[in-house]
């Protein structure tokens, strides 16, 4: 069995500055010259057992400190350059696992700061959000990474582009689909852009999902997707060619800040602009109606998948043939929030979204059933919700699939237009916004206290949740 060897330089300098004893006085006592205690102080020499137990015999270290784990604050550091505004600052652990040796109470300092920034940015996002409520805007915003700034863009505003809609409707007639809408797609990008689609497996693609080679005019597509995200992948492709003026009008509305931002959204346009060709708007919106939006039966009418085909609802608002408002939430199981869209943007002041007591956390308890809930706000709107799981790209043996949830929503008043309104009984779910933001008193599931009100804490009467406030 090989011998682990002990770095622990910078806790031998640490022993040896807190006795106030040079190198050279250190070196003498342990029978060792200077220039070695150097070495092993800079972690180039490991500690060997007998310089251990002349350090225990010595200076009566405690041998356990010495030997214990490198690094200690090291996880905890590796959150905070986790974060988007550090990611890529430092390429590796080890320069982690040396700072939190070298300096475990500047590490612990740092890390206490991290912690009370995201404390205090979620404070003012609550607080932002609580002024928008109220019909007023926070005019000073930090800075935001371009994926934020895409997000906060498309959430607030309807899930709908004209220009791409009509473009997609005369480009899905002009390929005369018939029953086989991958057939066609693959046709016309080999007759008119000389094209070849190709699916490849995991272990030649093993981290990309599609892979477009402009020198063999071939897109690669991974075999992980199933077959309806092939076909999206093929339809964004397409759409990225024939619709591409129609992309470009509807990205310069969008009035984006910088050229990363304008590259992200470019995306989502094109991964709208598959679903309106996989879905063409006037087909969809007469399906829809017709099969009081079961979703399920979308799905087989237009082969597309669950999530494909709850997106495509969010996005019926065309001038004079308008759908259901429906709005979208997605989040993955640590309860993320993935994307949010609705049909007039989502309505994060009336419903927003962050409610522990929504549907859509349950459904990762029961994979692939569809939950259906009448939820009530405090100020006595409703919704229906109906919330399931989706299935991520197919995973290797032993590898962990990714799963995230869908909320699909609209006002109670449609609930006689929606077949799911069919499962709600007379009990409404009392939810709120968010915690934060929620003043709902005794809430057997409140996370957070509310930023409007001070915490009650007595101790007498203590409430049902740890954050009864006044």
């Amino acid at each position: 069995m090989v011998e682990r060897k002990i770095f622990a330089g910078p806790r031998v300098r640490r022993i040896r500055m807190g006795l106030g004893l040079t190198q050279t006085t250190m070196a003498q006592a342990l029978d060792i010259s200077p220039s070695y205690l150097n070495l092993i102080e800079r972690n180039q020499r490991p500690l060997t057992v007998q310089l251990l137990l002349k350090l225990s015999s010595v200076y009566k270290v405690d041998l356990d400190e010495l030997q214990g784990e490198q690094g200690g604050n090291a996880g905890q550091l590796r959150e905070v350059f986790a974060d988007p505004l550090l990611a890529g600052e430092i390429p590796g652990d080890q320069e982690l696992i040396e700072f939190a040796e070298a300096a475990p109470n500047a590490a612990n300092g740092m890390i206490r700061l991290y912690r009370a920034y995201r404390e205090q940015a979620a404070r003012l996002s609550d607080l932002a959000e609580l002024l928008s409520r109220e019909g007023r805007v926070a005019e000073v915003a930090g800075p935001r990474l371009p994926l934020d700034e895409v997000h906060d863009r498309l959430q607030s505003r309807p899930n709908f582009f004209a220009r791409i809609e009509d473009a997609a409707e005369a480009f899905h007639e002009r390929l005369s689909v018939g029953d086989d809408m991958a057939g066609a797609l693959k046709a016309w990008l080999k007759g008119e852009h000389g094209i070849a689609v190709r699916l490849l497996p995991v272990r030649a693609m093993p981290g990309l999902r599609r892979r477009y080679d402009r020198h063999s005019m071939r897109l690669f597509l991974s075999e992980r997707l199933s077959p309806f995200d092939q076909l999206r992948e093929i339809a964004t492709e397409a759409s990225l060619l024939a619709l591409r003026e129609e992309i470009a009008a509807e990205l310069t509305t969008l009035a984006l800040s910088t050229p990363e931002a304008n590259r992200i959204a470019r995306f989502e346009l094109a991964r709208y602009a598959s679903h309106a060709l996989l879905m063409p708007y006037g087909a969809y919106l007469s399906a829809a109606q017709r099969l009081n939006c079961d979703i399920d039966l979308l799905c087989a009418r237009f082969g597309v998948s669950y999530e494909q085909a709850a997106t495509r609802l969010t996005s019926l608002q065309r001038p004079g043939a308008s759908g259901i408002p429906f709005f979208l939430m997605e989040i993955d199981t640590a309860g993320h929030r993935l994307r949010k869209a609705g049909a007039q943007g989502f309505p994060q002041a009336r419903f927003g979204g962050g409610c522990p007591k929504l549907n859509i956390h349950a459904t990762f308890a029961q994979p692939g059933q569809i939950l259906v809930d009448a939820a009530e706000m405090p100020d006595g709107g409703g919704f229906l919700t109906i919330s399931r799981t989706v299935e991520g790209p197919r995973a290797d043996f032993g590898e962990r699939m990714r799963r995230t949830a869908l909320l699909i929503g609209c006002d109670i008043v449609h609930r006689d237009e929606v077949v799911y309104g069919t499962a709600l009984g007379a009990n409404q779910v009392a939810i709120g916004p968010a915690c934060r933001l929620c003043e709902r008193q005794g809430c057997l599931a409140r996370a957070e206290p509310p930023v409007t009100r001070p915490l009650g804490l007595d101790e007498v009467a203590a409430g049902l949740s740890v954050f009864d406030f006044q």
